[in-house]
């Protein structure tokens, strides 16, 4: 099973990445289609095709040169246990305008075997991170 990693936002099928957001994801269950649409177009967005069907998606939000945030990554169901996720992430990682950072940071619930391989670990300094969080903000949303 061969993926091709295609970057940009133009790649990206918003049918796909919304519906699996709003009805799959812990972390964005609700999200509103206009919400996705906007969080892409501000976001580096990775996007894996098995032929013509999007089966794999990641954004990171980014200013290029100090900082990223690694978000919303997910392959479907019946496209896992095929490597897919490690050629994403080997993408991810590969992005020129994602070398030299000084943090790199993402959020997970259940993956920290996978972004351990890439370098992530728990935060050297939890004390000094803060956040707001609102984890029920698409609750009731269309």
């Amino acid at each position: 099973m061969t993926v091709d990693i295609r970057i940009g936002r133009d790649a990206v099928d918003v049918d796909v990445v919304h519906g699996w957001l709003s009805r799959e994801s812990y972390w964005a269950a609700g999200i509103p289609r206009d919400v996705v649409e906007r969080a892409l177009d501000h976001s580096l967005c990775f996007s894996g095709y098995l032929g013509d069907r999007q089966v794999a998606f990641a954004r990171v939000v980014t200013d290029c040169a100090t900082f990223a945030y690694l978000a919303d990554v997910f392959v479907l169901e019946d496209a896992r246990g095929h490597g897919i996720s490690a050629r994403l992430m080997d993408a991810v990682l590969a992005h020129p305008g994602l070398q030299g950072l000084r943090r790199f940071m993402l959020a997970t619930r259940d993956a920290h075997g996978l972004y351990a391989r890439y370098g992530f670990a728990p935060p050297a300094h939890p004390d000094s991170l803060m956040e707001r969080y609102a984890p029920g903000v698409y609750a009731g949303a269309s």
